[in-house]
């Protein structure tokens, strides 16, 4: 998506570590008409899979999630990272690395939202190492759903999250909106 990929090459900020602010677009501030974007360009991607319910974390990946739904006309459930007073009855936890938390954060879904045999759409803001997307897809393999596919709007390539969930067996498609293949010295490499 060269929209994207344009913005994230002006705004974007590398902050080492691996750590790409992109704040003003995505984890801060919503920039609305992109957002239509990324959710027109996923359902096009994905217009060839079945799909149930879209499924996020929280926070970041709410947004883009909300727009691809609209767009496939299917439900969107976001995990959890605190347990509400309202959540009650069956709920699924996993645990996830966080780059921008510095820690490991909890994923609760609510087993009223994730139903067995539904085909599953996971949208999420980052693909890096790929522990939160594998999280989130352990979250439905408890719920007993599919996995039908995943769609980030960006993959940091040379973390190797990718291989990291085809390696864990989670064989569907994956599309990232804009990928980064370098963040050495200061720089932001896009594919």
């Amino acid at each position: 998506m060269q929209t994207l990929k344009d913005r994230i090459a002006h705004e974007g900020r590398n902050l080492g570590n691996g750590i790409l602010k992109i704040d003003s677009l995505l984890n801060h501030q919503l920039d609305p008409q992109l957002m239509v974007g990324m959710g027109k360009e996923f359902a096009r991607l994905f217009a060839g899979v079945h799909i149930d319910r879209i499924l996020t974390a929280e926070i970041s990946g709410i947004a883009p999630a909300l727009m691809t739904a609209i767009e496939l006309n299917v439900p969107v459930v976001y995990a959890r990272k605190k347990q509400p007073i309202t959540m009650r009855g069956t709920i699924y936890v996993e645990s996830a690395p966080s780059h921008t938390k510095g820690g490991m954060v909890e994923l609760l879904v609510s087993g009223e939202f994730l139903r067995p045999n539904e085909r599953v759409l996971i949208i999420d803001d980052f693909l890096a190492s790929g522990q939160t997307l594998m999280a989130l897809a352990r979250l439905l393999q408890a719920a007993q759903a599919e996995l039908a596919g995943v769609g980030v709007v960006v993959e940091k390539t040379f973390e190797g999250g990718r291989h990291a969930m085809l390696q864990a067996g989670f064989n569907v498609p994956i599309h990232a909106l804009a990928a980064i293949t370098n963040m050495d010295n200061g720089q932001i490499i896009l594919a």
